[in-house]
């Protein structure tokens, strides 16, 4: 299996327990972007429609490319019935846009999964002039509302986190200015979310690697987590920072 499609093998436990970006957030893009009726935009991998709402909420002309075949169906039946909504099950990387392009393009946690050259080459061509290309993406902090349960639970991942393959990650999304894109802009917006010990193993099991995990690590893993925040008065905080980096086509 590709690496990028492990998130389609869990669709509804990554529909229910990924997180949404905030309000603020949505609102800023749509006005700095002038959003709205006559609006042509194009959103990548929207997951199971983590970042869809606010936009298709504007009454834009709205597509979605998604490559996984089982949150496509998940996005049917959320959206198929909206006059203004298209979806796209095809990969990014290969799918022929005809000549189509859009006045605003934006991910939300999925353009880092794309190769850089495709990603920002890719966009770059398919936005009009004046465009905006968006990217959204989360910073999740449990260290700083409690050390002592941090430091347990890295304890648990030192021990047993061995993924047969991990995230890499080294996506660097200031690079589109490398591609033509001018105006660099990155906005930072708060958040907080709270999980019980269950909720919050529900909710890491959604992680690229982590749905990877194989025994005999994986039940270990699991229930050294769970313990862990059990221990420590059965809830993980998380202090979030939503970091919104738009550029522009000239």
């Amino acid at each position: 299996m590709e690496y990028r499609l492990c998130f389609d093998t869990i669709p509804e436990q990554f529909d229910k327990w990924r997180i949404h970006y905030s309000d603020e957030l949505f609102a800023h893009i749509i006005d700095k972007a002038l959003i709205g009726s006559n609006t042509k935009v194009l959103e990548l991998g929207p997951g199971t429609g983590q970042a869809t709402d606010p936009i298709l909420d504007t009454g834009c002309d709205y597509t979605a490319i998604e490559l996984g075949k089982n949150f496509s169906e998940i996005l049917r039946k959320k959206y198929g019935g909206r006059g203004n909504y298209r979806l796209i099950n095809d990969d990014f990387i290969t799918y022929d846009f005809g000549g189509e392009k859009f006045d605003f393009i934006y991910s939300a946690a999925t353009i880092q999964w794309i190769p850089e050259k495709v990603a920002f080459g890719k966009t770059f061509e398919l936005l009009k002039s004046g465009g905006i290309l968006a990217m959204m993406y989360l910073h999740g902090d449990y260290e700083t509302p409690d050390p002592a349960l941090f430091a347990d639970i890295q304890k648990v991942y030192d021990k047993y986190f061995k993924p047969p393959t991990s995230y890499k990650g080294g996506f660097v999304y200031d690079n589109a200015m490398n591609y033509g894109f001018t105006e660099l802009e990155t906005r930072y917006f708060k958040g907080r979310r709270e999980y019980t010990a269950d909720e919050y193993i529900q909710y890491i099991g959604t992680h690229s690697d982590h749905i990877t995990l194989e025994e005999p690590y994986r039940t270990p893993f699991f229930e050294g987590v769970y313990e862990a925040v059990q221990a420590h008065g059965g809830k993980v905080v998380y202090n979030d920072t939503y970091i919104l980096k738009t550029v522009r086509k000239p």
